[in-house]
């Protein structure tokens, strides 16, 4: 028996020392909700006991049902046949199974037959889901779509919508890429006309939609004529209709249990989401940071699968009369698979905690404070932390298959799969280089010294207090690199340096994230030192490279790209 939450310790410590009050208060309005809903909780206590039960079950449905379908819907896929797609027959029993335990909305509102859960805790669902079948996460993971009606849409659309969402009637799509604008959504062509009866009509194509075939579409384009830029970009929903086409499914490298579309949109038939040309300036940039944190949480489940499937097999694979996991160089290679997965984590849900409270903020007033606050830091967390848990995924399950050694490489194990499960994480929903381009803004602003300067704050006691100083070091080096890069101002410098200053940056933050969580448990003491201890030789690499000011490089980088 397998359950995917209680067996993982470090995510139940997680779920333990969130301090989510203020998140949950606001959510809940003060717990006011319990008033009108029975099932609301009537105070925190309560709410996170409900969290944990609903974890708890997701854990054993994972574990128990969804993870030993994994590999046959990874094999056999979708079916796609005259503009008709149809899950595999595993991935309906799959939904089913989500949708009996009625976690189809669980970030929406109750009103609307949703759970208002936090994407905190919404996200270690996914997490888990994740783990046992990277391509299902997919499919429970857009119900960012619904969040997104459910934030920027009608009163009148989220009656008609967001029901169909909760009880699991209706799944999303989100339909931004075409196949010549990739990630450059500023250049989006597919046409919104409006019509003499004042209704909205499509007309282009979409590529790259993971599930296409869905029933509600959540659509980018472009509504005023003669713009060429994001500026003449609208949202738009429209349903799965006749003149809306699936033209085929995508062979893919992995996440093979979701189908990935190629749309035709023949005059369908749509409603205006929101505002008029706020499609991309306002809408998908809020949609990024759930779908930013729902493929952190995506690749996070796909790292811990790649580790422990790499710890079983080096404690029962035997060499030269002994289990491979006591050689020093597989043991070393485990624990520093670990320690990214552990690091990963950290600053994922630091990062969601985040992102609730900026949803709950604006929820409140937009204009306040606290809001633009809570939006600067998301806005700079959620790419850092895209980037930092999607390269680890692809990293653990790299050396999943290397401690497999030749049997990782066939498909008689599952550790072939997370390798090309985990290389899709940090492509889609923007590149890694996109991260950096996402991130860097903040981190000229500065915008997450008071965070770190807060955490610096902390007691050395239960730690080595040099741990703390290092780190203290490495903050004020970042600040000294930062504003030398701003002094250049040289926009070319500036762009060459940006991903070494997000790596730093980054570290600066997990390394401060670690050391707190391990003052709640000396247990985890040693993963925090070693991971400080391994990222200040990649912090200083960074800060010297950024701190040589040596312009001449971005010729050599052309010179050698021309040789």
């Amino acid at each position: 028996m397998s359950n995917f939450f209680t067996d993982n310790p470090d995510l139940m410590f997680t779920l333990k020392n969130l301090e989510m009050k203020e998140i949950v208060a606001l959510r809940e309005n003060d717990y006011k909700q319990a008033e009108e809903f029975d099932y609301a909780p009537e105070n925190y206590e309560d709410a996170m006991d409900n969290y944990k039960r609903v974890l708890k079950e997701i854990g054993e449905i994972t574990g128990e049902r969804i993870a030993p379908r994994s590999r046959q819907v990874d094999e056999e896929g979708p079916y796609f046949k005259d503009g008709v797609v149809k899950y595999h027959p595993l991935t309906d029993k799959n939904l089913k199974d989500l949708k009996d335990a009625g976690v189809m909305g669980v970030m929406l509102p109750r009103r609307y037959g949703g759970l208002n859960f936090p994407t905190t805790i919404y996200t270690m669902m996914t997490e888990m889901v994740a783990r046992a079948d990277a391509s299902l996460q997919n499919l429970i993971g857009l119900q960012d779509i619904a969040e997104t009606i459910c934030e920027f849409g009608s009163e009148e659309q989220r009656q008609k919508y967001l029901p169909r969402f909760a009880s699991g009637e209706a799944d999303g799509s989100m339909d931004l890429t075409e196949p010549d604008s990739g990630s450059d959504l500023q250049s989006v062509r597919l046409k919104a006309t409006q019509g003499p009866d004042g209704k909205w009509y499509l007309n282009g194509m979409k590529r790259f939609i993971t599930n296409g075939c869905s029933k509600i579409h959540l659509v980018l384009a472009r509504s005023k004529e003669g713009t060429v830029d994001g500026r003449g970009l609208s949202m738009f929903i429209c349903e799965a209709c006749p003149e809306l086409k699936v033209r085929r499914i995508e062979h893919k490298l992995g996440i093979h249990g979701v189908p990935t579309a190629e749309l035709q949109y023949n005059n369908v038939p749509a409603e205006l989401c929101g505002q008029e040309r706020r499609g991309l300036t306002k809408y998908v940039m809020s949609l990024m940071n759930g779908a930013r944190v729902a493929i952190s949480g995506q690749a996070l489940g796909i790292a811990e699968a790649a580790y422990r499937e790499a710890r079983k097999y080096a404690s029962e694979r035997v060499q030269f009369k002994q289990s491979i996991d006591q050689f020093p160089a597989i043991y070393d290679m485990l624990a520093k698979m670990k320690i990214k997965v552990t690091a990963a984590r950290t600053l994922l849900y630091e990062t969601t905690k985040m992102v609730d409270l900026r949803y709950s903020y604006i929820a409140l007033d937009e204009r306040s404070e606290k809001a633009k606050y809570y939006t600067k830091v998301a806005a700079a967390l959620t790419p850092m932390c895209k980037a930092l848990s999607t390269e680890i995924a692809n990293q653990v399950a790299y050396d999943c298959i290397q401690i497999h050694g030749g049997t990782g490489y066939m498909h008689d194990f599952d550790a072939e799969r997370y390798y090309r499960d985990a290389r899709i994480t940090n492509i889609y929903e923007g590149t890694t280089q996109l991260q950096v381009v996402a991130a860097i803004g903040g981190i000229m602003q500065r915008v997450l010294d008071p965070m770190i300067t807060e955490l610096l704050g902390m007691s050395c006691e239960g730690l080595d207090c040099r741990l703390l100083k290092m780190v203290g070091e490495m903050f004020e080096k970042q600040k000294e690199a930062v504003q030398f890069v701003a002094d250049k101002k040289d926009s070319a410098y500036h762009d060459l340096r940006a991903r070494n200053l997000v790596e730093n940056e980054t570290i600066v933050v997990v390394s401060l994230l670690m050391l707190r969580d391990a003052k709640k448990d000396p247990k985890r003491v040693p993963l925090a030192e070693r991971y400080i201890l391994d990222a200040v030789h990649d912090f200083d690499r960074n800060y010297q490279i950024v701190m040589s000011g040596d312009l001449s490089t971005i010729d050599r980088h052309r010179d050698v790209i021309d040789y």
